[in-house]
């Protein structure tokens, strides 16, 4: 349950203010569709994160236990300083709109703009972490939702009074403590 329950808050706060929020922003205020918007981003998450989770058991298979607990470890305080770093959208990501409707557009430049996310990559590294991929890529789902269907029903007006600044250092300093965690061997009763 501590997989499930630190993946969904994780990423809950890493997600805010994040270009996926902001995506969700922008097709909210671009289609005043909210159903569709959200089913796409949770068709969409689920594939993404689902992936990232296999990757993570995958390297947690393959990676000898010493080895894996360096490379989470970095993984995370890595994670902590790319949360300090303020995301941008492209305007690119919000054009496949006209071509595929409201769910398909979400499905797909949510998709593309979550891979290689910061929060995809947190998928992966506490899958490794936790060794539960099902758990935390279920946890992460719900996290990225719980910051992103606010912003579908609020928009923008939400933006501009959520203390960003505040929510990334405690996104970081979360992702911070697990690194540092991990590298004193906290997860050493799940081997590694």
């Amino acid at each position: 349950m501590e997989s499930f329950l630190v993946s969904t808050g994780v990423v809950a706060l890493a997600e805010i203010g994040d270009k996926t929020q902001l995506l969700a922003f922008l097709l909210a205020a671009r289609f005043k569709k909210p159903l569709p918007i959200m089913l796409g981003i949770l068709v969409a998450t689920l594939i993404n994160h689902g992936l990232a989770g296999f990757l993570g058991a995958w390297i947690t298979a393959t990676v000898s236990p010493d080895i894996l607990r360096w490379i989470l470890g970095l993984s995370f305080i890595g994670m902590a300083i790319w949360t300090m770093i303020p995301d941008e959208i492209e305007q690119e990501e919000t054009l496949i709109a006209g071509k595929f409707g409201i769910f398909g557009a979400t499905l797909i430049t949510f998709f593309l703009a979550e891979t290689g996310d910061k929060t995809q990559i947190a998928t992966i590294t506490m899958a490794a972490h936790y060794g539960t991929p099902f758990m935390v890529v279920m946890g992460t789902t719900l996290g990225m939702l719980i910051a992103d269907i606010p912003a579908v029903f609020a928009g923008e007006k939400l933006a501009t009074r959520i203390p960003m600044k505040l929510v990334h250092s405690i996104a970081a300093a979360v992702f911070a403590l697990l690194g540092v965690a991990t590298l004193l061997g906290a997860g050493s009763k799940l081997g590694f």
